[in-house]
């Protein structure tokens, strides 16, 4: 990544001409030599094998984005994206015949802002003939399992933004291209529907439903994307045969050791014959597979095509000599060809296709191999991200809000956005890097926060400070610091603790107004809090738990927190609170600790919900909606598998793989400490389970849940042995195996334990193989309770026995998996094991006939409000008094006039080019979660975005970066419902033992595991039978068009303004421009 400054200018200059006028830009009539136009023609009646020259360049995972960048550290991996870039375009502008892909928008315009003129257009013409296509273009291939849906829409928008004002319409991918992520979510195809795209390609799946896939021809399917959406969010997937390398003997770049082609007539070392015998019989096999007469091979893989000239020579040989052979009868073409043009080739085989409604996860690449382990991995750095996803919203909104908009907001909005797309990528967010990596990652967001920190001061200050009159310093460039404090998990805040006045803004990025418990720290339990029209608020004071105080590398002086109830904090704006110490005699009475109960349940909680806690210290019943049910909670952790990774059997726990040895798990500890604290604010429970793991269970007084807070690390290693800590919820729910989990944040998708929807699984490691990416909910429920539990980051979790969820929220292994990232996970900081700190929200009660608005509907809710909550801004007060400040500054301020409905939520608010925005809303409920918040809602965005001098709206598609109305997508058949039988079976006598293809990284040529695995062990040996539609899962079961019903609240607008009136229905995304009035 480039310095921010540096970044905006190049784009800047680059796009100058085009992004004036929005409407020509995006409108501006397709070049007629790109796009499927500029396909190669296949042959009818022949196999046509197409070809596909391509390079995997991760952006961080062994080497920094720079180091892979400019291709330093050759002694780690030898790979350098600039010479891929630059010898890519070399090769292709001396052929016209070559095609190549390239994917990550973050390498391309790193690259393109070095280059002259003269390179830029002579590769906007390689663009504009569809020579060099942009597959994928969102600024890095985003993992699918850890990522929340707001930032992979973000990173998407921003991509295909750059590539649309570079290149218009030639630069718009088509194809969806994620060929290295570990597992697929379902939420990801639906997205990629919801931006237009036509299909997508996949590397990584099941080893045993590969196996059922390619033996009963299901390799490629329509991905029903949405239980809700209905077919918009039906996307065309096909699984690679391949993973995502060149066949076996095949791959011709310089980091290869395969043999060329050598076609010397007289060369003894001649190898055409045997070369091409070979790749045809390859191609041949591989078509048994697949439905049309197309296959896809890709021939590249991680960091190939750095000497371009190469692999293309030796392309060109293999093209040529094969394809001579056709004058002698053979039926196979070869092509140069990209996943676009091979897709249209299957579009236009006019068949039907298999479907599909669940997702890819777990991923398995071999029996005891779950790629489970990275759903938790670096919590740290996955909490990062999320915090960082908050304040980019933040940055947006305040950016679009301000008054005036100073040159520098729009870099430091760039380098926010192009950081958290970075963070998407499925070596980052993951946690699957080398530990150097993970903390170049931190470094960029540290950056990135301090870049869009002074925009947010400024903007603030102008809202606030309205007049300079009262201004005593009138020197100083700002009144207000308005500082974060990036350390308040801990308690830790020099802003509070130093200061004897301060305030506090809280500035609400959702478009509805909420009322929120905050905690300051500070050094003494003694002070006040005024609200902005002079009111004291009520403040409770408790003590911060010792083991967080005795953290070594805690510089704070805090030894409690401040907690207060923040009322209506307006929509897209803030609230501002002055907090002042008190005189001693004034001293307000901390909240001291109960006495400990040895001889009867200790319950905390208010009139919503009730926590009994045992005489061990252990959560042990719940009371909510007149239930109460035994429910306890404790920490436990699995003891890492160790091996030499050599053979299946002997893998290793790792970054990736989560596999616990013999599935032993230990209790943290049989008794539990614990101190009590009562106020009128708030009933907490400080739990010490034993010196590296301990907790704060919290009920507010007008909160319907709990809030657990857990502190866990240094993990001890001492013994020698790695451990994956995970917090256990238990209950007396019959939830018969069913459990539900959440798909990036969105829709919510059915589980069962050791099952898989579309094949007959064989679970050989019967917790990691049940193990599920949890990015926000996971929850259970039988015909009387429910119980559900949001995460701050994503986690993996699972539900093993009936009432029973579990959440992994640490791990350290002191062994390396072998997946290729070459070390142990065993993250340290001052010389210590790391920390993490968290918080679980624990949801109980009735599961159906629950009076007024449903649980779900409340887990809904209220999952919003912890993804994006206040942004809390601390500024130095020393120079004011109260009064002086509440009659001197500009003390609250809302962004928008008609407050949202509840389930509508503004997804995005940011400034797109000159006198323009970038806006979507969302409804965040499922159809049938709430009898009234589950229903289309209607309202007039002119009215929501009255700030704005507004001049008119167009929709796009879910990216903003294609109009909607202009966006079409190829359309695909599915088979007909007597077609769910597998009629595609073609092996009837299968290979004794197979080899599964390795998924060890980086990939260049196919490897295959050594280790030969039988071919019994394989779920599609049992799954080779007629199965009935109903048998296990109707695929349009739980599926739903969007919902036609009546508008819930809708509000109506004055008919002048009815061009700006929207209906949104349950988990519907609308995005629009917003042209605003040149000022």
């Amino acid at each position: 990544m480039s310095a921010k400054t540096s970044v905006w200018l190049a784009f800047f200059c680059a796009l100058g001409c085009l992004i004036h006028d929005v409407d020509l830009r995006n409108i501006q009539p397709k070049a007629s030599q790109c796009g499927y136009q500029s396909c190669h023609a296949t042959k009818p009646n022949m196999l046509n094998v197409h070809l596909v020259a391509h390079t995997h360049d991760d952006v961080g995972w062994l080497k920094t984005v720079d180091q892979y960048y400019y291709g330093s550290e050759t002694r780690i991996q030898k790979a350098g994206v600039q010479y891929i870039i630059d010898s890519v375009v070399e090769a292709l502008l001396r052929d016209p015949e070559k095609r190549f892909i390239y994917v990550e928008s973050a390498f391309f315009f790193k690259w393109w802002k070095e280059q002259t003129t003269k390179v830029q257009d002579a590769v906007k013409m390689l663009v504009e003939q569809g020579r060099l296509e942009f597959i994928g273009g969102a600024w890095s291939m985003n993992d699918e399992a850890t990522t929340h849906y707001q930032s992979v829409i973000d990173q998407f928008s921003w991509g295909l933004r750059l590539l649309n004002d570079t290149f218009g319409e030639c630069g718009r991918p088509r194809v969806g291209w994620q060929i290295d992520p570990f597992g697929h979510s379902r939420e990801m195809a639906s997205m990629f529907a919801q931006m237009g795209f036509d299909g997508m390609f996949f590397g990584r799946l099941d080893y045993q439903d590969k196996d059922d896939r390619l033996m009963t021809k299901n390799a490629e399917m329509i991905w029903h994307g949405s239980a809700n959406l209905g077919e918009e969010s039906d996307l065309f997937s096909g699984a690679l045969y391949n993973n995502y390398q060149a066949p076996d003997g095949f791959c011709f770049d310089i980091l290869c050791s395969d043999a060329p082609i050598i076609d010397g007539k007289h060369s003894p070392d001649n190898n055409v014959k045997e070369r091409i015998d070979t790749f045809l019989d390859f191609a041949k096999t591989q078509s048994q597979y697949y439905r049309t007469n197309n296959v896809i091979i890709t021939m590249g893989g991680d960091f190939t095509y750095q000497a371009a000239q190469v692999y293309y020579k030796n392309l060109d040989k293999l093209i040529r000599y094969a394809n001579e052979r056709q004058a002698n009868g053979s039926n196979i073409n070869l092509l140069y060809s990209t996943p676009s043009c091979y897709l249209k080739s299957l579009h236009d085989a006019g068949i039907t296709w298999p479907t599909k409604s669940d997702d890819f996860f777990p991923y398995a690449s071999d029996p005891h191999a779950y790629w489970t382990g990275y759903f938790t991995s670096r919590p740290t750095l996955k909490r990062f991200e999320r915090d960082g996803n908050h304040f980019l919203q933040v940055c947006k909104q305040l950016s679009a809000l301000a008054p005036n908009k100073p040159e520098e907001f729009a870099p430091h909005l760039t380098f926010m956005r192009e950081t958290l797309g970075i963070m998407q990528h499925h070596d980052a967010i993951t946690g699957t890097e080398k530990e150097k990596v993970a903390l170049d990652y931190a470094k960029r967001m540290s950056v990135a926060f301090r870049a869009c920190g002074a925009t947010t001061r400024n903007v603030l200050n102008q809202l606030t400070v309205k007049s300079r009159e009262n201004v005593k310093d009138t020197s100083a460039k700002y009144v207000f610091e308005f500082k974060t404090c990036p350390l308040l998990n801990i308690t830790s805040c020099p802003v509070s603790e130093v200061n004897d006045r301060f305030t506090l803004t809280l500035y609400n990025p959702l478009a509805h107004t909420v009322n929120e418990y905050v905690r300051i720290p500070v050094a003494d339990p003694s002070y006040k809090i005024i609200d902005n029209k002079g009111v004291t608020l009520e403040t409770q004071a408790v003590p911060i738990p010792q083991t967080l105080i005795d953290i070594k590398h805690r510089s704070s002086t805090a030894k409690y927190e401040l907690v207060f109830l923040a009322t209506n904090i307006p929509p897209l704006g803030y609230r501002t609170y002055y907090v002042e110490k008190l005189d001693s005699t004034e001293g307000r009475t901390k909240t001291r600790a109960l006495p400990k109960s040895t001889s009867s349940v200790t319950v905390i909680g208010n009139s919503h919900i009730k926590l009994g806690f045992d005489t061990n210290g252990f959560l042990s019943e719940v009371t909510a909606d007149g239930l109460t049910r035994l429910v306890s909670q404790e920490f436990l952790f699995y003891e890492g598998a160790v091996g030499n990774n050599a053979e299946f059997l002997n893998r290793s726990s790792g970054a990736y793989i989560f596999r616990p040895n013999e599935n032993k798990i230990h209790f943290a500890t049989d008794q539990v400490e614990i101190e009590v604290y009562k106020g009128d604010l708030v009933h907490e429970v400080h739990q010490k389970f034993n010196d590296w793991i301990s907790q704060v269970v919290r009920v507010y007084n007008k909160d319907s849940y709990a809030e657990f807070e857990w502190l866990v690390g240094p993990i001890p290693i001492d013994d020698g042995i790695g451990k994956e800590v995970i917090t256990r919820f238990n209950s007396d729910i019959e939830s018969e195996g069913i459990f539900h989990t959440d798909s990036n944040g969105r829709e919510m998708i059915k589980r069962k334990l050791n099952h898989r929807d579309t094949w007959s699984v064989k679970i050989n490691e019967e917790v990691a193989g049940n193990y599920y990416p949890i990015t926000t909910k996971i929850d259970l429920e039988d015909d009387t309770a429910r119980m559900a539990i949001l995460t701050d980051r994503a986690q993996g979790g699972s539900s093993l026995k009936d009432g029973s969820l579990e959440l992994m929220v640490h791990r350290r292994l002191l062994k390396d998996d072998a997946f290729g990232v070459g070390e142990a996970l065993n993250e340290t900081e001052f010389g210590d094991g790391l920390i993490a700190r968290g918080k679980h929200h624990l949801f109980f009660g009735k599961s159906t006939d629950r009076e007024g608005v449903s649980l779900k509907a409340i887990e809904r809710l209220t999952q919003l409000e912890k993804l994006l909550p206040t942004w809390k801004f601390f500024s130095n007060m020393e120079a004011y008094t109260a009064d002086e400040w509440q009659t001197a500054f500009t003390n609250t301020f809302t962004g928008i006039s008609l407050v949202l409905p509840k389930p509508v939520n503004l997804l995005t608010l940011e400034p797109w080019h000159e006198n323009q925005l970038l806006v979507r809303f969302e409804h965040i409920m499922e159809n049938g979660e709430d009898a009234s918040y589950s229903k289309p809602v209607q309202f007039n965005v002119k009215n929501v975005l009255s700030a704005f001098d507004i001049e008119g709206i167009r929709e796009t598609t879910l990216d903003g970066n294609a109009w909607l109305d202009e966006a079409r997508r190829l359309q695909f058949v599915p088979d007909p419902e007597q077609a769910a039988f597998n009629t595609y079976a073609t092996f009837s006598q299968p290979a004794e033992s197979v080899h599964l293809l390795s998924a060890e990284k980086p990939m260049l040529g196919v490897k295959y595991a050594e280790e030969a695995l039988p071919a019994g062990q394989l779920g599609a040996q049992s799954n080779r039978i007629k199965r009935e539609i109903n048998s296990e899962q109707n695929p349009a079961e739980g599926r739903s068009s969007k919902s036609t019903e009546g508008a819930y609240n809708s509000f109506k607008a004055d008919s002048d303004n009815k061009d700006y009136i929207i209906e949104i229905s349950p988990m519907e995304i609308r995005t629009f421009i917003v042209y605003l009035t040149p000022a």
